[in-house]
């Protein structure tokens, strides 16, 4: 059975900046560090990712899996699925919101929600999924004030 968490994280640049490098999925490798290699698959017509292969070695856990990704229009809420079960994972659903706080500042809140192929104690899996979701909130929030304002 999986379990849902959802973290937040305040970013000081607007919508379009986050949601920008969120769906740059290319440039990943220069800000994700846990990511090997990363791969779109397939895009929309409008040249949004449709499906991505992200290659993962986390040290205690490495994977290879695609993702298939669906994006509001307005790119306030970029969401995803496992396609099919990898060596570590039975299903992924995840997402992000993103809220403008009308100061130039967005509010990000991930959504994570993982069914593991393997066994793992459920104090374990919680402490793994913070520790995963405050990397990459805390990475992306990185990215993301990191560049310049366009």
């Amino acid at each position: 059975m999986a379990d849902t968490s959802t973290q937040s994280i305040q970013v000081h640049a607007p919508v379009d900046r986050v949601a920008a490098v969120i769906c740059d999925f290319p440039r990943y490798p220069e800000w994700v560090d846990a990511l090997k290699q990363i791969e779109v698959l397939q895009e929309y017509e409008d040249g949004y990712a449709a499906q991505v292969r992200w290659v993962i070695d986390a040290g205690v856990m490495a994977d290879d899996y695609t993702l298939e990704y669906a994006y509001a229009d307005d790119l306030t809420r970029i969401e995803w699925h496992l396609i099919e079960p990898s060596k570590t994972q039975k299903s992924q659903e995840g997402s992000y919101d993103l809220a403008d706080n009308g100061d130039g500042t967005t509010t990000v809140t991930y959504t994570l929600e993982v069914e593991l192929s393997i066994g793992m104690l459920g104090m374990f899996r919680r402490k793994a999924e913070k520790m995963i979701m405050d990397t990459a909130l805390k990475q992306l929030k990185r990215r993301v004030e990191s560049l310049p304002a366009s």
